[in-house]
């Protein structure tokens, strides 16, 4: 699982906002020439930032395959049978058996520590190998990390490479998942330091020996399940909740696997705005049965013929309903999404999660534009799918709906504002919302944009002979901090630099899964690289040279272009992708709330004041530190989010 965390860049993940331009108002049609030719949007920067090469995943092709094989064991087979296994297991009884298959595999650990000249850890090991075997019974209690004995975790995978080996060849292997040539090699050099490899066979047909199943394969497949079974549930969501979660494993695996370890000095001063909105990855549903609790259904959008899946949490009786709106490219299972979904459930409302307008589901399944950003059609388009999903929860659940909120952070919360801001001129047949909460929302979307590309840029401020070394530092970074339990109170080592460049890196990863979703449906010819579905990594590496301005310039205005929409000039960019053009309108609605970070990087000071003097007191909340959603993970945030909605409940 944390493979895949790292795979967003881990710390960065849960942000899922992105700032693209969008029109608040249809121009008249143009009779400029073709902006694909002639336009007056600032160039992109020359030079930019080379991100370090993956494992080559020459087989790319058979990979996806065996991936896909993976997954549907996961999702068809380990699943559903885990459900009932937590049941009739209880977890210090799994933690138990965790904690035997470890100790069982002391021998190897050993082993590779002593190969690795790892004398520390091979007498580490060795200390709790004693006292787990003893007074922790056969491992299944872990005396040595109630001791603080430090664990030292080592197979052949890492002693080939600390002997050298690099690897060129990126595998995907069923059942055990992502690896390569060397660390599959050592995998099977694992197997044979395995001591229940060498288990007597009992009972054994001296006829039929090839029928014989080893006592190893069988302890094996157990401890392997078992352990599977805390976690399969979050692989099978981030799996359903990414476009392409096999991308994303694979260039984790380079630096999870990679020999390098990472220097955790912090080089260089910090920067507190972009630090904290790492802190982000702390804001996260606290039951882990809570995302399985909500139940999926599906609602067909007339204007694409498709279905649009949405996931809801009902109240056993009539209670309110907040609909949640993800920041840009987020899927309606990001843990942010769940957590607030988890915050008002507990507090006695029911709540609704659909996906952002610039996710591939929703732009796949609900959106009318081949290109998502433009305003008037993405709101509208969601404003239409929460219509649709409202009706069809009325005729499932009829008089269990109560008042309805629309609660959007970041993105969403921006597109929740534009809903309100424009609910005196809505169609009737459109939802209308008692209350709209919006969440670090920004203000000017062309202020955004160019601090998303300023931050991806920001490793440029290195000597150009350090840049690779140390992307790949930050990178190595990630995959320490993503193998353990981070908390609240875990300090981010990263400097204003690296922290910069983690929150560009993530909003550039949804800028490509956008562009690939896009152009997979209707390739305008941009791209060079062909679009394949079984070997991606040539036209990805392609689609990550784009920046938020290229995607402007390149995409999105050529194509409004075309249906005799003029958004090539800064100007009309500029009237479009501000909340300012709507202020008369956000004003005369009295039920918006809105919670905001003083030193949110994409709330400048300027459009703080115009905030302020937009709402009123009791409909802006104003923290002082949190960045861009780094504190609603803290009780105060908490607090407000649920104060936002007061007024709502039934009486």
């Amino acid at each position: 699982m944390n493979y895949f965390v790292l795979g967003r860049i881990a710390l960065t993940a849960v942000l899922g906002w992105s700032l693209v331009a969008s029109s608040l108002a249809q121009a008249p049609p143009s009779t400029s020439t073709d902006p694909t030719r002639n336009t007056s949007l600032p160039p992109s920067s020359v030079e930019t930032v080379v991100l370090p090469e993956s494992v080559p995943d020459t087989i790319e092709p058979l990979n996806r395959m065996v991936y896909s094989f993976n997954k549907g064991v996961m999702v068809g087979m380990v699943q559903p049978t885990a459900k009932v296994y937590r049941r009739v297991v209880i977890k210090p009884i799994r933690i138990g058996i965790g904690n035997f298959g470890r100790n069982i595999t002391f021998p190897g650990r050993l082993i590779n520590n002593l190969l690795q000249a790892k004398w520390s850890g091979a007498r580490d090991e060795t200390y709790r190998f004693g006292c787990n075997t003893t007074i922790g019974v056969a491992g299944f209690f872990d005396v040595g990390t109630k001791w603080k004995i430090p664990k030292a975790d080592a197979d052949f995978g890492q002693t080939f490479g600390q002997w050298g080996w690099k690897p060129g060849c990126y595998l995907m292997l069923p059942i055990y998942g992502p690896s390569n040539e060397r660390d599959a090699l050592g995998l099977a050099a694992d197997t044979a330091a395995n001591p229940l490899t060498y288990v007597a066979p009992f009972p054994f047909d001296v006829a039929n020996p090839l029928t014989y199943i080893s006592p190893y394969t069988y302890c094996a497949a157990g401890i392997m399940y078992n352990n599977l079974s805390d976690t399969v549930d979050d692989y099978v969501r981030v799996a359903r909740s990414e476009m392409d979660a096999y991308s994303e494993l694979q260039y984790a695996w380079t630096f999870v696997r990679e020999n390098r370890v990472a220097d955790f000095q912090v080089k260089g001063k910090p920067d507190a705005a972009s630090l904290e909105t790492l802190e982000s990855v702390f804001f996260t549903f606290q039951d882990k049965e809570f995302p399985g609790r909500g139940k999926t259904r599906s609602v067909l959008i007339p204007a694409t013929g498709r279905r649009l899946k949405f996931t809801f949490w009902l109240q056993p009786g009539k209670a309110p309903v907040v609909y949640i709106v993800p920041g840009l490219g987020s899927h309606r299972l990001a843990e942010p999404a769940l957590a607030l979904a988890e915050l008002v459930y507990r507090q006695g409302f029911s709540a609704v999660c659909v996906s952002s307008t610039f996710n591939f589901e929703f732009m796949e399944s609900a959106s009318t534009t081949e290109l998502p950003a433009y305003m008037p059609v993405d709101v509208h388009d969601l404003h239409v799918a929460l219509t649709s999903i409202n009706h069809r929860l009325e005729q499932l659940y009829p008089d269990r709906l109560g008042p309805k909120a629309l609660m959007g952070y970041s993105m969403g919360g921006f597109e929740a504002l534009f809903v309100a801001a424009t609910e005196s001129t809505n169609e009737t047949p459109l939802i209308k919302f008692d209350r709209y909460v919006a969440i670090n929302s920004p203000v000017r979307l062309l202020y955004g944009i160019s601090k998303l590309d300023e931050y991806f840029q920001a490793p440029l401020a290195w000597p150009a002979h350090e840049r690779a070394d140390n992307i790949e530092n930050v990178f190595l970074k990630v995959a320490a901090l993503s193998k353990n339990s981070l908390t609240p109170n875990t300090s981010l080592p990263f400097s204003g630099i690296e922290s910069k460049f983690l929150i560009g890196m993530a909003f550039r990863l949804i800028l490509r899964d956008a562009i690939f979703s896009s152009q997979r449906r209707n390739n305008r010819g941009v791209l060079e690289h062909p679009i394949r579905k079984l070997r991606r990594a040539p036209v990805y590496r392609e689609i990550l040279q784009y920046s938020y301005q290229d995607y402007l310039q390149k995409f999105l205005v050529p194509y409004y272009w075309t249906r005799g929409i003029e958004l090539s000039t800064p100007d009309s960019l500029e009237k479009a992708s501000s909340l300012r053009t709507h202020a008369a309108g956000l004003q005369a609605n009295p039920n918006i709330r809105l919670i905001v970070n003083r030193d949110d990087f994409l709330l400048p000071d300027e459009d703080l004041a115009w905030l302020k003097t937009t709402f009123t007191e009791n409909q802006l909340t104003v923290f002082e530190h949190g960045g861009h959603l780094g504190n609603l993970s803290h009780p105060a945030v908490q607090k407000a989010i649920l104060g936002a909605l007061a007024g709502l409940r039934l009486r």
